[in-house]
């Protein structure tokens, strides 16, 4: 039985045996690791993560796949599929604080920033997370200030998790071949978070506000938000622009803005 990679899924299915090693090497699957991979597509990753861990959890929204799936995986140890979208699943479900969930996949490229920020919402039940995704959105993920990928998805990720790319993957390696480099990145959910107390919806909305006219200085994207003085207490400079910034001074701001009456 074959299967036809469909676009409106995002469909490119990993098939270079030498990539697919290199990836379980370091994702470095153990007996026991409570592991959940989204979009397993034929199971290219998924069979030799079931023969190590002996268990893994699935996520596959294209039901047509799953008979293929069940059949490469049978023997290799205790399958669970669900039936499911990944932007909609409620990974606690699956996973615990004292049983921690180890997330792998291949990301469609059209979701990949959404899922993130949906997976970190369940952070607590999570240890670890491995993925295959578009290169450009791994070095936005990864970029520190000053550099020109750094923005809203560099900080927001940065303040929650330790962010670690791994290695580029050539379109050659999947069918169809994507149009894009992908890279592989290793993200690992800080028990400390950077923001600590700060609330979050409000942390967001400054870091948005500010990398939304990112050519611009803080005085002009946040000012009418926070006031020059606000910004000013924060220990940044009203002048710089928000691509300058490391995590910590959104912190300090999102810290002060807190304070501002009807910003909360």
């Amino acid at each position: 039985m074959s299967h036809r990679p469909r676009k409106r899924f995002g469909q490119n299915f990993l098939n270079d045996q030498g990539v697919i090693a290199r990836i379980v090497a370091n994702i470095a699957p153990a007996p026991g690791d409570r592991l959940i991979e989204i979009g397993p597509g034929r199971g290219a990753i998924t069979v030799p993560l079931l023969e190590a861990a002996g268990q893994l959890d699935a996520i596959e929204l294209d039901r047509d796949l799953i008979p293929l799936l069940t059949d490469a995986c049978r023997g290799a140890g205790e399958l669970n599929i669900h039936s499911a979208d990944a932007l909609k699943f409620d990974f606690s479900t699956v996973g615990t604080p004292s049983n921690k969930l180890r997330v792998v996949g291949n990301l469609p490229y059209n979701i990949s920033t959404p899922l993130l920020f949906h997976l970190l919402d369940y952070r607590a039940v999570i240890e670890d997370m491995h993925f295959m995704l578009q290169k450009e959105v791994v070095d936005r993920m990864a970029a520190r200030p000053g550099n020109k990928t750094y923005g809203r998805l560099s900080v927001m990720l940065q303040v929650l998790c330790d962010v670690t790319p791994l290695f580029d993957i050539g379109p050659e390696a999947f069918k169809p071949p994507p149009k894009v480099r992908s890279s592989f990145v290793r993200l690992v959910p800080s028990e400390h978070p950077l923001y600590g107390a700060v609330d979050p919806a409000l942390f967001e909305r400054i870091v948005t506000a500010a990398f939304s006219q990112r050519r611009k200085t803080l005085r002009n994207s946040l000012g009418k938000l926070l006031g020059v003085s606000v910004i000013e207490s924060a220990g940044v400079d009203p002048g710089q622009r928000p691509e300058r910034l490391p995590p910590e001074s959104f912190i300090r701001l999102a810290t002060l803005a807190a304070r501002v009456p009807g910003l909360v």
